[in-house]
């Protein structure tokens, strides 16, 4: 076989294989829709039981160009991570490692300052009415963190995993930073991720009109919140999808 082939040939004897591939979509994807940031940003997942061994993106690498071959692998416990040669972000270490140590049913967790959901973040109300479908869909599942410390090195990142300790809460608005979702897997957090920035999308341009907005009852909200929560198979079904297309466009990002 020539190099060019094994070059080309998909690297499925990685430690994680399939999970690499879910989360190398997911980068790509999230550059394509333009709700990356430059080199900046962090997606993570948790490959152990507890949750504190999880991938993340290499360090200052554009989503548009990670393959499953890029993923770090880190150990949330070890405190030596940031003077390795293939030391991540100190921020993304800082968020991210300490969300892994200190919140177990976060398995994944990105992390985007994408427009619209910034936007929302730089309001003085950072909350997410429920005036549509989409938006319902986070009615007492999102927490507003109004206390922006900084950067996200170690202190703030272990500061703001203690917001999401209640298993309820799947999204946090990062009150003058961005956004930040957490999912059972890749699919989870990437539906809901793409989800609510839909949702900010449409609340901002709502307001932008200036008229009065039709906002739905609590019960209805919390009616259409669960209702979404069991909605069979459709995360999965969106990342398959994605990742069809990618198979076809760009079939680099599985090595």
């Amino acid at each position: 076989m020539s190099i060019a082939r094994l070059q080309k040939e998909p690297l499925t004897n990685l430690p994680f294989y399939e999970e690499r591939v879910d989360l190398a979509c997911a980068f790509r994807w999230t550059a394509r829709l333009n709700m990356h940031e430059a080199v900046a940003n962090h997606f993570s997942l948790a490959v152990n039981e507890d949750g504190t061994r999880f991938l993340m993106n290499p360090n200052q690498v554009h989503f548009s160009r990670i393959k499953a071959s890029d993923l770090l692998l880190i150990d949330a416990n070890d405190p030596e991570t940031l003077s390795g040669p293939n030391a991540p972000d100190p921020t993304a270490w800082g968020l991210h490692g300490a969300i892994h140590r200190n919140v177990p049913h976060a398995r994944c967790v990105m992390h985007v300052h994408s427009v619209h959901a910034t936007v929302l973040a730089s309001l003085a109300d950072s909350t997410l009415p429920p005036i549509d479908q989409n938006s319902a869909m986070f009615f007492n599942r999102h927490v507003v963190d109004a206390n922006y410390g900084g950067l996200a090195f170690e202190e703030e990142g272990e500061r703001c995993s203690q917001l999401l300790t209640d298993p309820k809460v799947k999204v946090m608005v990062m009150g003058n930073h961005g956004v930040l979702v957490i999912g059972d897997n890749v699919a989870d957090a990437f539906n809901r991720m793409f989800y609510f920035e839909r949702a900010a999308e449409t609340y901002i341009k709502a307001l932008w009109t200036g008229r009065p907005l039709r906002t739905l009852s609590d019960a209805i909200a919390e009616k259409t919140a669960s209702e979404m929560d069991d909605y069979p198979g459709q995360a999965e079904r969106h990342l398959g999808e994605l990742k069809a297309i990618l198979d076809e466009q760009e079939p680099v990002y599985r090595n």
